[in-house]
C-alpha cells in the first residue's frame, strides 16, 4: 500500500520586501501547474490563493459511511443551497434578501452539503449581477480541482482548427501538435485511466489502467458499435497503477464515496493541485505560498508600464499588501482572471491591464448541459448485486455530429457522460412508489438495471457574450465584482433539442428501454466550465494573449488558465488548461533566462 506523506506546512515567511522571479495568482489547475514548471526550472516563485489551507481530508471524508454523518451529508442549519428554481426565476445577486446565514451555490445542493460548505464560497460575501449565471466558486488552496468531476479529455483539431472545418469563429494560434507533448507530459506526472480508441476527434492519452464498465454500460457500447459510435470507459484524471514520483498521491483503490456528488479523494489518487502540483513545487525550496490573499489589481511600472507586482488584501485582516515579482502570472480561473485584468486600471492600461483590444471579459463560452436520457436494462432486473461503486466514472461517449457530415440546424457538437449499475445508495428508490417489504424488493430488484447519460455541448464564443465590471456593487472586501452579459443562443438550443433525440435513439439502438427524457437546458454556468475571456490569437487588436498566453500588451503578464480558449470545444477543459500552462511556462522560463520578460 503507497503511505502517503504528510503535506509540507504552509505557515511559511513570506517576505514582501523582496522581489520574486514570478507571482503567481491563483492556486487551481492552472497556477499549480506554473508553480510546478516555474520551480523545477529554478525560478522562485510567490503563490497567492485567496482561500484558506483547509485540512482537506477532514473535508471531504470520502470514505465516510452516510449513516455515520450525524445528517446523512447534509450542511447544519444555516446553510441554503441555490436550485435550478432559484437560478431560473430570480437574478444575481441570488443571496440578496435571504434569510439564511450562509448562500452557496447549486453544488452544495447535490447531496453532501457538508462536505463542501468551506469549500465553496459563501454568495453572500461574493455576489455577481447581471443575467442569470450558476457561477461556481471555490476559495481554497487547489480552487475546484478540489471537488473537480475529474473528466480529463484532451482537444483535437477539430477544435483547435475549428473554424477551418466549419467556417464559424477563429482558429486557435495553436495546433494539437504543438500541444501533443504537453497532453503527454501531463498524462506521465499526473496520470490518467482509460482505453485508447484511436479517434482523431478525441485523441488518446497515456492512459493507466481503465475501470471496468458496467453490465449496462457494456450492452449499450455494443448497441453502439452498429451505429458506427463509440462508448469509452470514463477517461478520468485518477491514477489507477500509481505514481512513484508523487509522495502526497495514492493510488485508487475503488474504496470511496465518488459517485457522491460533489466529489473529492481522501488518498489523493484523483488528481487535485495541491498534493498534485503545489506540495511537489514546495519540495523543491523555490516555492512560497500564502494562502488568504485577494488579489485586487496587477501594478504596474509608471514608467514602462509593465508589471511589477500584484495588491491584494489579507482575507481575515483586511490589511493591503503588495508582492514584488519580475513576471506576473494571472491563474484566478477564467472569470476571475478577466476581473483581475479589468481592475488593474492605471494611465498605461485605462481599460484594465492587457486589454487595448477591448477583448477582456469578452468571447465568454462554456459548455451546455441539461438534456438526458434514462433507460432500464430489463435483463438486469433482478439480477445479483454487483460492486459497481468506488469509480471516478461512468463512461464517455465521443462526440459524433458534425465531424464529416454537416448536422442540419448547428453546428460543432456535443458528447455524453453517463453511468448505470449498482451505488451506494439506489436512486430509484425516491420514485418507486409502495412501502415495506415489497417497495425494499423493488428497489433492490431494480437498482443495478438503469442506466443514464446527460449531454455537453459546445457553447460558441461570441463577443457579444461578456463579463464587466459592476459600478455599483462590491463584495464584502470593498472589491467591485463582475456583471454578466451573457446567454446562450439558438445554435445551442438546437443543439440541446438533437441531444435529447440522439440519447433515445441511442439506448433504443441498444435494446435498453427509455424510460425517461429530461429536455430542459440548465442555467448558463451550471457545466462550471467557464472559458475564453482572455482569449489568445494572432493578432492583438482581436485577442489578448499569444500562443504562449503572454500578454501582447504587457511581455512580463500570462493569463494561464481557461480565459485563453478560443473555442470550448466539447471536452471537459482541465487537462487541456494544464497543457497549455506547461507549455507556456517551459516557454517563459527559456525567456526569463534569456532576459526577454
Amino acid at each position: 500500500m503507497t503511505l502517503v506523506r504528510v503535506a509540507p506546512h504552509l505557515e511559511q515567511d513570506v517576505d514582501l520586501s523582496k522581489t520574486y522571479d514570478a507571482v503567481v495568482v491563483g492556486s487551481g489547475a492552472a497556477g499549480g501547474m506554473a508553480a510546478h514548471v516555474l520551480t523545477t526550472r529554478g525560478l522562485k516563485v510567490l503563490m497567492l490563493e485567496a482561500g484558506k489551507k483547509l485540512p482537506i481530508e477532514q473535508e471531504l471524508r470520502s470514505m465516510q459511511w452516510p449513516y455515520d454523518h450525524p445528517r446523512r451529508g447534509d450542511a447544519p442549519p444555516g446553510y441554503h443551497s441555490l436550485s435550478f428554481n432559484e437560478y431560473t426565476i430570480r437574478t444575481p445577486p441570488y443571496a440578496k434578501n435571504s434569510t439564511a446565514k450562509h448562500v452557496m451555490s447549486y453544488v452544495g445542493g447535490w447531496g453532501g452539503s457538508d462536505y463542501v460548505k468551506n469549500i465553496l464560497v459563501d454568495e453572500k460575501d461574493h455576489p455577481y449581477t447581471g443575467t442569470k449565471y450558476a457561477w461556481v466558486r471555490a476559495r481554497a488552496l487547489g480552487g475546484k480541482t478540489n471537488i473537480w468531476g475529474r473528466l480529463a479529455l484532451r482537444l483535437s483539431d477539430y477544435d483547435f482548427k475549428a473554424k477551418t472545418h466549419d467556417g464559424y469563429g477563429d482558429d486557435w494560434p495553436i495546433s494539437y501538435a504543438d500541444l501533443q507533448p504537453y497532453y503527454d507530459k501531463v498524462d506521465l506526472y499526473l496520470g490518467i485511466s482509460g482505453v485508447k480508441e484511436n479517434l482523431p476527434h478525441l485523441p488518446d492519452s497515456l492512459f493507466q489502467r481503465p475501470n471496468k464498465l458496467t453490465s449496462s454500460e457494456v450492452k449499450l457500447r455494443e448497441g453502439l458499435k452498429k451505429m458506427g459510435r463509440v462508448l469509452t470507459p470514463y477517461r478520468a484524471g485518477v491514477t489507477t497503477d500509481g505514481l512513484k514520483h508523487n509522495r502526497y498521491r495514492s493510488k485508487c483503490y475503488g474504496r470511496g464515496a465518488c459517485d457522491r456528488r460533489p466529489g473529492g479523494c481522501d488518498i489523493h489518487a484523483a488528481f487535485d493541485s495541491p498534493t498534485g502540483l503545489i506540495y511537489p513545487a514546495m519540495d523543491t525550496g523555490n516555492l512560497t505560498v500564502r494562502p488568504n490573499s485577494i488579489a485586487h489589481e496587477v501594478l504596474v511600472d509608471k514608467n514602462t508600464g509593465r508589471a511589477r507586482g500584484v495588491a491584494f488584501l489579507d482575507s481575515a485582516t483586511r490589511k493591503s499588501y503588495e508582492a514584488k515579482a519580475k513576471v506576473v502570472i494571472v491563474a484566478a480561473s477564467t472569470l476571475e482572471s478577466a476581473r483581475l485584468l479589468l481592475l488593474s486600471r492605471s494611465p498605461q492600461h485605462p481599460n484594465g491591464i492587457g486589454n487595448s483590444s477591448g477583448h477582456v471579459g469578452h468571447n465568454f463560452c462554456e459548455h451546455v448541459m441539461g438534456p438526458g436520457v434514462t433507460g432500464l436494462v430489463k435483463d438486469l432486473v433482478g439480477k445479483p448485486s454487483t460492486l459497481d461503486d468506488g469509480r471516478p466514472g461512468g463512461f464517455y461517449i465521443p462526440r459524433f455530429r458534425n465531424l464529416k457530415d454537416r448536422q442540419p440546424g448547428f453546428v460543432r457538437g456535443y458528447g455524453f457522460e453517463g453511468g448505470g449499475g449498482f451505488s451506494i445508495f439506489p436512486g430509484n428508490a425516491f420514485g418507486t412508489p409502495g412501502f415495506g417489504a415489497q417497495f425494499k424488493r423493488e428497489v433492490r430488484d431494480h437498482a443495478g438495471a438503469f442506466i443514464g447519460m446527460g449531454g455537453f455541448g459546445e457553447v460558441l464564443s461570441r463577443y457579444e457574450n461578456y463579463v464587466d465590471l459592476d459600478p455599483d456593487t462590491k463584495d464584502a472586501w470593498g472589491i467591485p465584482t463582475l456583471r454578466f452579459h451573457y446567454q446562450f443562443g439558438d445554435n445551442e438550443r438546437k443543439m440541446c433539442e438533437d441531444m435529447v433525440v440522439a440519447g433515445r435513439e441511442m439506448l433504443e439502438a441498444a435494446g435498453i428501454e427509455v424510460i425517461g427524457t429530461d429536455e430542459k437546458m440548465l442555467t448558463e454556468g451550471w457545466s462550471i466550465h467557464e472559458l475564453g475571456t482572455a482569449r489568445m490569437g494572432s493578432d492583438p487588436k482581436t485577442s489578448v494573449l499569444n500562443q504562449f498566453q503572454q500578454s501582447h500588451d504587457v511581455k512580463n503578464l500570462f493569463v494561464v488558465d481557461g480565459s485563453s480558449h478560443v473555442s470550448a470545444s466539447c471536452q471537459n477543459p482541465t487537462w487541456t488548461i494544464m497543457a497549455l500552462a506547461w507549455r507556456s511556462c517551459e516557454y517563459l522560463a527559456d525567456e526569463f533566462k534569456k532576459g526577454n520578460v
